[in-house]
């Protein structure tokens, strides 16, 4: 039997956290005899379910990400955040979560650890795919196609000028010139469309965190969410 990609990729997802949430499930259960009241049973249950539901995003988010034709050009902003919160800021957001949960805080905490999580993801990921062409250097790096600022490109030059621009650095062989690809991209505004991006989520990770009160972890967590903002 042969399984279609997106089944295999349910399967995958229900492999990896079912079992996983099942069993720690199982042994939360027997530990309430011995030393855990109802409430911690209960807290570590809804633990479970925020990082099984975060492992089921990340397989979800990775699969899209190998499926999707960078060449076509049809990835907006709206989808590239949406893809690249389910494969690098779901974990990371309901992992903020988990820990307000685990620290007995109320669900306003909660959220705005998970803000802050989900903000901070973005915020990295926008600064990891600016690297490329904000560094200065000899060698310039190969660069995702689906990459923040190439996606800002593409909606500025339209489908059929970024196809032609693909083609004038691509070979006979389509092995890439990434260095003449990103002086084509440098020369419109996807560059600096993608750092601003960058630095709305960057601030509105600072937003989240600051409503928390002032603390040496605190300050810690808004040098982190200030470090993605610099480039």
């Amino acid at each position: 039997m042969i399984l279609h990609p997106h089944t295999t990729c349910s399967v995958v997802v229900l492999w990896g956290s079912c079992p996983l949430k099942n069993r720690v499930i199982q042994y939360t259960e027997k530990q309430m005899d011995h030393s855990l009241d109802l409430y911690t049973y209960r807290v570590s249950c809804m633990v479970v379910e925020l990082i099984s539901s975060a492992i089921g995003d990340l397989v979800q988010g990775v699969y899209h990400e190998n499926s999707s034709s960078a060449e076509e050009g049809n990835l907006s902003v709206a989808s590239w955040e949406d893809q690249t919160f389910l494969s690098h800021g779901a974990l990371l957001a309901k992992s903020c979560q988990a820990a307000m949960e685990l620290a007995r805080h109320n669900t306003e905490a909660q959220t705005l650890a998970y803000q802050y999580g989900k903000h901070l993801a973005l915020g990295h990921k926008l600064n990891s795919d600016l690297q490329p062409f904000v560094k200065s250097g000899s060698d310039p790096a190969v660069f995702s196609l689906d990459s923040a600022p190439v996606v800002f490109h593409r909606l500025i030059v339209g489908p059929e000028r970024w196809l032609h621009q693909l083609q004038q650095t691509q070979s006979v062989t389509k092995q890439t010139d990434y260095s003449k690809l990103r002086r084509l991209i440098k020369t419109e505004q996807g560059v600096s469309q993608a750092a601003d991006l960058c630095s709305y989520h960057g601030n509105k990770a600072l937003e989240a965190i600051r409503l928390f009160p002032l603390s040496e972890a605190r300050s810690a967590l808004e040098n982190i969410a200030s470090a993605i903002m610099k480039f």
